[in-house]
């Protein structure tokens, strides 16, 4: 179990390595573009854990008031 934890244990040249294939592989061009749709992603991700979220609370407060 140790072992696979260290196997996903990443030092800093890893990560250079890795930014470097994703550069070489999309361009300085499109990087921004997949950064941009990964934000809305997240945020359109959280509206709607908000929403249900909200949607909950309301349930459990109409089954309170009753």
């Amino acid at each position: 179990m140790l072992n696979m934890i260290y196997l996903w244990a990443l030092g800093t040249g890893e990560i250079i390595l890795i930014a470097l294939v994703i550069l070489l592989i999309f361009g300085g061009k499109k990087i921004p573009e997949l950064m941009r749709g990964l934000g809305k992603g997240v945020s359109q991700f959280k509206k709607g854990m908000k929403e249900v979220d909200d949607e909950i609370n309301a349930t459990m407060d109409d089954l309170d008031k009753k």
